[in-house]
């Protein structure tokens, strides 16, 4: 882990539109930027790795949310032969695909329910993580990542930390590096290159997760706080949080998220806030490798593509 002083900072991240790799997505909610305080606070330094969750699973016997039989109280109306274990898996399409329409769910052409799907079985019942101790652990729902950090003395970070680790005391700079997404050319993060969804040229030297530290460190000694895996955080999601936040008279300290979750896009889903982005962000689609930006998920739901890191109180 590394420790984090802690420090006042301007949370949020303008409108990326225009800006080299920021993608057509103006992010309205991580606006408005706002001030925020935080405290000291210990912070891994890389994702949790398949490794290290095998080792909790080890000791305590933990059984994941993919790997449990849903419960047909859970869905009503659902087939029983639907209600199997398993997880959701990135499938790209062979042929290019419309990225957005009028019903709000264009991604699901290229993602796929699988069963067997799970942190062992990461594209499903014939895959395994032979050669992958190092990646980061993926499949993991909200609760499975709370009952890992629990286990080892630990916590999920606030999205507040987070984003103050992840920006290494740069200030309002797009990146945890700076500003420029390739400095030098240089690839600093494991996001998606070609033409999404379909075709990844794995320019950076990864078609898929990388292990963990392949890429540089930010100031804070942190790697991979772009790109890679999306990161729980301990937040509820709401897209007006900064907004009530900003109606403070004086910068919000230690900020630990809205008392309940509301996604308009699906109202009826408890989310809670996701970070980082992942190695399928991409400009044309999803440019949530910016670091003031903000990822959601439905805390039950998993795929290969989620993972996390846990913050310690000092």
């Amino acid at each position: 882990m590394a420790w984090i002083s802690g420090g006042e900072f301007s949370m949020g991240c303008a409108d990326p539109r225009g800006v080299s790799f920021g993608g057509s997505d103006p992010m309205t909610d991580a606006r408005p930027i706002h001030r925020v305080g935080v405290g000291g606070f210990w912070i891994d330094v890389h994702e949790v790795t398949n490794m290290q969750f095998a080792e909790f699973v080890k000791a305590t016997g933990y059984v994941t949310v993919a790997e449990r039989v849903p419960r047909a109280e859970d869905f009503p109306g659902a087939p029983p032969e639907n209600l199997v274990a398993g997880s959701i898996v990135f499938a790209p399409p062979t042929e290019p695909v419309p990225l957005r329409d009028e019903t709000g769910a264009a991604h699901l052409q290229w993602w796929a329910y699988v069963p067997g799907a799970c942190w062992q079985h990461p594209a499903g019942p014939q895959s395994d993580l032979e050669g992958r101790g190092d990646a980061p652990v993926v499949h993991i729902a909200f609760e499975d990542a709370a009952a890992y950090a629990v286990w080892a003395g630990k916590r999920l970070p606030t999205e507040a930390e987070w984003e103050f680790a992840a920006r290494g005391g740069v200030a309002g700079a797009l990146y945890p590096w700076g500003d420029t997404f390739k400095p030098a050319g240089q690839w600093m993060a494991n996001t998606w290159q070609g033409r999404f969804p379909q075709e990844n040229t794995a320019e950076d030297g990864f078609a898929g997760i990388a292990p963990v530290g392949c890429f540089p460190a930010n100031a804070y000694g942190l790697h991979d706080m772009s790109g890679n895996v999306w990161e729980w955080c301990s937040d509820w999601y709401r897209p007006d949080t900064y907004a009530t936040d900003l109606e403070r008279s004086v910068p919000t300290i230690d900020p630990q998220g809205p008392g309940d979750s509301f996604d308009p896009a699906e109202p009826g889903q408890a989310k809670r806030v996701q970070r980082g982005g992942s190695y399928l962000c991409s400009d044309q689609y999803c440019a949530r490798y910016i670091v003031g930006t903000r990822g959601k998920g439905e805390v039950s739901s998993a795929t290969n593509h989620i993972g996390f890191r846990c913050v310690k109180s000092p």
